[in-house]
């Protein structure tokens, strides 16, 4: 293989004919809910896939790996032998480049994973993005979180992919799989509501109707 993770003796070749995959990954609460987002583009930049999958109650950092692990299974599957993973987890892609070691037992499985599936291509680079640079794939890491948690996606994603299912290293518990494209109607955040209540030692009590569970609440000091 000839890669910037695992040099070769061999020329390296063009990078004009890799794909270029945006990933992200986040959690509600670290751990919490959480879900993981990708945009997959062709060498002229137009977009060949969108992944989106919820994770359950996870951390930050399993997310995006996660995020990275769906891409790479999703080239395997598809016969794209040269990728390039632009992610704004500079955790990841220093760990995944050597830079920083892998202390963390939740990870460590997801990393042994990502560098096992990355050996497997002709190609793989990886490179650091400000979080400015990875805005679709964040929406898409989002999007996963809201339907899993029962909420609708602020803006429905035209042209989602389902990712095939992402085998999991040993130890590492499998990942529910997100709705198929289309298989959700899409839908508008429901209208706010205002209720009234007052805070005593740091607990919300409202005063007239109720909370439903999983919702987001603003909170105005009068």
């Amino acid at each position: 293989m000839n890669s910037s993770l695992f040099p070769s003796d061999a020329p390296a070749k063009s990078s004009s004919d890799m794909v270029i995959a945006h990933c992200d990954g986040g959690s509600r609460g670290n751990p919490g809910p959480a879900g993981y987002g990708a945009v997959i583009e062709d060498a002229q930049g137009r977009v060949i896939a969108r992944l989106s999958e919820f994770l359950g109650k996870r951390t930050n950092n399993y997310a995006e790996y996660s995020g990275m692990l769906g891409v790479l299974d999703w080239c395997l599957k598809n016969g794209q032998r040269r990728l390039r993973v632009v992610a704004d987890s500079e955790l990841m892609v220093k760990q995944m480049q050597g830079k920083y070691k892998v202390n963390s037992p939740d990870l460590r499985p997801l990393w042994e994973e990502a560098r096992r599936r990355a050996g497997q291509l002709d190609r793989f680079e990886i490179q650091h993005t400000l979080r400015g640079g990875n805005k679709e794939a964040d929406q898409l890491a989002n999007d996963a979180m809201d339907r899993g948690m029962g909420r609708a996606p602020a803006v429905a994603t035209a042209g989602e992919s389902s990712p095939a299912s992402s085998a999991r290293p040993s130890g590492a518990s499998p990942s529910p799989r997100p709705a198929a494209s289309g298989s959700a109607p899409a839908a508008t955040r429901p209208p706010r509501q205002v209720l009234e209540g007052f805070v005593k030692n740091g607990v919300v009590h409202i005063l007239e109707g109720e909370l439903p569970d999983g919702i987001f609440v603003k909170i105005v000091r009068e």
